[in-house]
């Protein structure tokens, strides 16, 4: 489902990106775009609003994983209300890091990929949000021979590959009965 009203919901983030850049005395432009065109780094996120950061402070935004920015990012879906499902459809990026990251997890998902292959043993990806799990998941779908499956709880969620009906050693397969 849409945004009901994409104009609106700009406006507010244009107020709260507003009051927490002059009060917190960063030196931040920001660009917000409705409807952005995709980009060809954007492939797996279509966001209906972009918000695009600079400026000399754009280094703390993205310190610690990027964790400043994405608590902007988050306290602007929980203004505007959105169900988690739909957290995808706002955006908040700093000095390309989205790209880069986006980058980053097919790469980490590939090489994950081949050493599940060589090993037949899972691997357990670290911690990440749903967004970056998705984009894993997203990036192994065309592997055949492969299975993705988010575990955990929380923010302690990860994503697991492992081999196509791969069962743990000490479990054997369901029995049917005749």
């Amino acid at each position: 489902m849409a945004i009901p009203d994409k104009i609106a919901a700009a406006k507010r983030i244009n107020e709260f990106l507003r009051g927490v850049v002059a009060n917190a005395g960063l030196r931040l432009k920001y660009r917000i775009s409705v409807d952005p065109p995709m980009a060809e780094d954007r492939d797996w996120e279509k966001p209906e609003i972009l918000v695009e950061l600079s400026g000399p402070d754009s280094p703390l935004l993205l310190e610690r994983g990027a964790e400043l920015l994405r608590s902007l990012e988050l306290l602007a879906m929980e203004m505007l209300r959105l169900p988690a499902n739909e957290h995808e459809k706002i955006c908040f990026d700093c000095m390309n890091h989205r790209s880069m990251r986006l980058e980053e997890l097919r790469m980490a998902a590939s090489v994950a990929a081949e050493r599940v292959r060589k090993s037949g043993v899972p691997y357990k990806f670290a911690p990440m949000s749903s967004r970056e799990r998705r984009i894993v998941h997203l990036a192994l779908r065309e592997h055949d021979d492969l299975q993705t499956e988010s575990q955990g709880e929380g923010g302690r969620r990860f994503v697991v590959v492992s081999p196509k009906n791969y069962r743990p050693a000490g479990r054997s397969a369901p029995k049917t009965i005749p």
